[in-house]
């Protein structure tokens, strides 16, 4: 026999077995090219993607990792995880936009395979987990905050991760040993490094209450499981303890002011009415949003996929945080972001049922289709309409005009899951893909509006060591990181009201008086200005600035 000759047929038998497998793993390869494509191609959209690499570069030039500050202040509004991760990929690729925005595309992609895990594990099907990864991978929302330098994305990975090793510890049993409970403290420790109580409260909230809604009262105390009480301070507290001891003042703001104050208030200026993540979540979801009467059908145990416990715990998963951001004083679209992971579990089991065919899988793809058409079809109009009504707003025609055309094509292709079944399917996943490759051209347009680094590259060329650089009207979280020096502040404090509160030297945060003095005085000023601000400009200086240049929001002036 030929050396080898039975490896031949093995190797043969392992290819027809991985041939499914191909289109799932090029669809893969495309989702992950899409979400890295021009990652450090438009600058950092202030206010957030500003604060949020600004605060690690002061980290590294500091050398504090302790305390956060913002344009060289104390800012204690989010816990430091995320400015770590930040710094270490400042510190391996350079201070850039690629480098702040990678780790939210490494988590967005991770949270997919978790997903994938989830819904493999629940439904005892790899097509099902690769529909659900397919199906969020493919979710505006999902992409939209995966490529933004923003601390949800973090704070969600580790919220999804804590809930599968919550499930893995529920489906054991008694006898599922330590490791997913261990799991699911250590995720909820990252997830409150990353974003505060929340991180604990609410997949311990959903731990309990899935428990207590199946009646499994014994259980609830080995949920609190003493080695993983143990190792979830161990992971909090040493950070806790060294920015306490640092900053006297950080526990009354951190916890009692950016937690409950927050929560309770509507202080901050975040204020939305009850219904507010409905339509933030159901335009989340496009272009899958058409699937969740099914997804909640499957909940319900429907279909035969998931256990009714499963299910069960999906819907919690789902409706905890969505209520208790719901009552919230203060609302942001990415507070949703954890909702989308079981949603996208309920619906790759949906469309598992429908793959598998039958009469009632093809009633669920027709419902499937009609439902798109009736969501998909408005949005398409509004985005044809929008710029014309709002000239303002027209930098939006370019990215939602082809958008709007891909999304058509991908309600028309509906019914082609009705026949194709999974090639159907993995023909809607591409042109969702598609759509979100083409809607990535509105982050250049919102970073020719939001981005500060136009008048920073401005700034550059005619800044001298000794010259003050101030921005009046607005804070330009991102001036600093590009110009990377301390910024004086005209005009309104902002989120920076606490740390400038302990600031001694009054010449980086200046009311009209202060501002006019020093604009008059010997030395050279260059100053960034709010265009909706100008005539409150004037005024404060007495006397008409100098103009340098502009850029769509703001104009740079000197005063010699």
């Amino acid at each position: 026999m030929r050396p080898g000759g039975r490896e031949g047929p093995r190797f043969l038998r392992w290819l027809a077995a991985a041939r499914p497998l191909i289109p799932w793993a090029v669809l893969a390869l495309l989702a992950v090219a899409v979400y890295f494509w021009g990652l450090g191609r438009y600058g950092l959209i202030d206010p957030d993607e500003g604060r949020y690499a600004e605060i690690p570069r002061e980290m590294i030039e500091s050398g504090d990792f302790v305390t956060p500050r913002l344009n060289y202040v104390k800012y204690f509004e989010k816990p430091a995880l995320h400015y770590w991760l930040t710094a270490a990929s400042f510190a391996a690729f350079g201070q850039n936009e690629a480098a702040a925005r990678l780790f939210p595309v490494l988590f967005g992609l991770g949270g997919c395979l978790l997903t994938f895990v989830a819904a493999r594990r629940m439904t005892g099907s790899a097509r099902a987990g690769a529909a659900a990864a397919a199906v969020l991978v493919s979710s505006v929302l999902w992409y939209a905050l995966s490529r933004l330098n923003v601390i949800d994305m973090t704070l969600t990975f580790f919220f999804t991760l804590a809930m599968l090793g919550y499930w893995l510890w529920f489906r054991g049993g008694e006898g599922a040993g330590r490791r997913p409970l261990l799991l699911f403290y250590a995720a909820m420790a990252l997830a409150t490094l990353s974003k505060g109580l929340i991180g604990v409260v609410l997949p311990g909230g959903i731990a309990v209450l899935h428990l207590a809604s199946l009646r499994r009262w014994r259980a609830i105390p080995r949920l609190f499981s003493p080695w993983g009480i143990a190792l979830y301070f161990a992971v909090v507290l040493p950070w806790f303890r060294a920015v306490c001891a640092a900053n006297p003042d950080f526990f009354d703001f951190f916890f009692v002011h950016e937690h409950f104050t927050r929560y309770l208030t509507t202080e901050h200026g975040r204020y939305e009415p009850f219904w507010f993540f409905v339509p933030i979540l159901l335009g989340g979801l496009v272009p899958w949003t058409g699937m969740l009467w099914d997804a909640f059908r499957a909940a319900r145990g429907r279909g035969g996929l998931l256990r009714r416990e499963d299910g069960l715990f999906l819907s919690l998963w789902f409706a905890v945080p969505l209520a208790f951001f719901s009552l919230s004083g203060s609302k942001l679209v990415p507070y949703v972001l954890p909702c989308l992971p079981p949603l996208a579990v309920l619906i790759g089991a949906a469309v598992e049922g429908i793959l598998r065919g039958g009469a009632p899988a093809m009633r669920a793809g027709r419902r499937f289709a009609c439902l798109n058409a009736l969501i998909l079809l408005p949005i398409v109009l509004a985005g044809a309409v929008y710029p014309a009504l709002r000239p303002e707003d027209a930098y939006l025609r370019a990215a939602t005009n082809p958008f709007c055309f891909v999304l058509t094509a991908f309600c028309l292709a509906s019914f082609v899951l009705l026949r194709a079944r999974t090639r159907g399917f993995l023909l809607l996943c591409l042109l969702a893909l598609t759509a979100l490759f083409v809607a990535g051209t509105g982050f250049d347009l919102m970073a020719a509006r939001d981005s500060r680094r136009p008048i920073a590259a401005m700034l550059r060329e005619r800044l001298r060591a000794d010259d003050t650089v101030v921005a009046y009207g607005d804070l330009m979280q991102g001036l600093s990181f590009y110009l990377g020096r301390r910024i004086a502040i005209a005009g309104g404090r902002g989120e920076l009201d606490f740390g400038a509160a302990q600031e001694e030297d009054p010449r980086w945060f200046l009311n009209a008086e202060q501002l006019r003095r020093l604009w008059n005085g010997p030395d050279r000023v260059l100053l960034a200005a709010s265009r909706r601000r100008l005539e409150e400009l004037t005024r404060d200086l007495g006397r008409e600035p100098v103009r340098l240049g502009e850029t769509e929001k703001e104009i740079l002036f000197t005063n010699f």
